[in-house]
Formats: structure tokens, C-alpha cells, sequence
């Protein structure tokens, strides 16, 4: 349910924040502990960006998607704090699959293990490669939204992740030992 309604508001109500905040909290904060990897920095920067939004809804045009704008303010905030550092595990949650009561422990195991080597090489790229490739596999955002939220061209953002998923196929194939 995206909020629609909100691009019409001039000021915000507590409700509408209280939904706002039920619907991209997570996100939100997901996305300031990956900027930072400090969970009290990730709280701070996710209530100073719903702070934000509520003040400053009449700021919000309707050009973007309400979650890429919260984003917008998420990614700004967090670099004005300066905290920005690379990470070496990524504690992100991973998303539900619909075939998970038909899986083996072993095999859940397995793939749980191989995910997170996944995310550990995609964590130790350069932060461009590596928020590109966040952005894009697990936010699920469109290049032009990720376009936007970096202010970068959409052929930046396409050189980024290609060039992001190269870096991680060549560290699959060292760590696979497959030359």
C-alpha cells in the first residue's frame, strides 16, 4: 500500500505517520545500518528521517515513490553524520521464500551458508559497487529510482551494477576454485 494520499498533504498527521513509519521502518533502518553498520547510529538516523518526513512532507513533490524519497532522506542523513564505513557482514534479513516448508534443514543450511558468502564479497566491494547492488537486489529498485536516489545518471547506475556483479562472479570463481 503506498501511501498516496500523502502527496496531496501540506502537513502531516500523527496516523499517517504512525502508517508511514509501519510500512518502510524496516527498510529505513536496514538502509542506515548499512550505511553506517552502527545499530544506535541506524535508530538515530532512522527516527531524525521520520522526524524529517513529518515536517517536511510539503517537500515531498510526488516525482519519486514515497519509500524512495524516505531513502533519499535516509542516505543523506547518514552521510552527514559521516559514519558511512564498509561492511564486512551484512545483517540485512533475509526475505521469505514460498517454498520453504517443502525444504530439507541440510538445504536450507546450505543455501543460508552460500548467501551469506554472497553477501560478505558483495559488502567488501567499493561502496558504489556495493550500494548499487543493494539497492538493486534487495530494495528491488528500478535503475531509474536508484538513479535517483544516487543522483547519477541511469547509465552510471547500469555500469555500476555490471561492473559490481563481474567483481562478484570473478570472487565466486576463486573462492569455487573454477578457473
Amino acid at each position: 500500500m503506498e501511501l498516496e494520499y500523502v502527496t496531496q498533504m501540506s502537513k502531516m498527521d500523527t496516523q499517517t505517520l504512525n502508517e508511514m513509519m509501519n510500512q518502510y521502518g524496516n527498510d529505513i533502518w536496514n538502509y542506515a545500518y548499512f550505511l553506517t553498520k552502527q545499530h544506535a547510529l541506524a535508530d538515530d538516523i532512522a527516527q531524525e528521517v521520520f522526524i524529517k518526513a513529518y515536517y517536511g512532507i510539503h517537500t515531498f513533490r510526488g516525482q519519486s515513490t514515497l519509500k524512495t524519497w524516505l531513502l533519499t532522506i535516509t542516505r543523506h542523513t547518514a552521510f552527514r553524520h559521516k559514519q558511512a564505513f564498509f561492511l564486512r557482514k551484512v545483517t540485512l534479513q533475509d526475505k521469505p521464500r514460498l517454498d520453504d516448508q517443502s525444504r530439507s534443514a541440510e538445504a536450507e543450511y546450505m543455501e543460508s551458508q552460500y548467501t551469506d558468502e554472497i553477501w560478505r564479497m558483495i559488502m567488501s566491494l567499493p561502496r558504489k559497487f556495493r550500494e548499487v547492488l543493494v539497492l538493486d537486489l534487495y530494495y528491488e529498485m528500478p535503475i531509474t529510482q536508484i538513479a535517483e536516489l544516487l543522483n547519477v545518471a541511469t547509465g552510471t547506475v547500469k555500469s555500476r551494477l555490471y561492473r559490481a556483479r563481474k567483481k562478484v562472479q570473478n570472487m565466486l570463481k576463486e573462492n569455487s576454485g573454477y578457473e
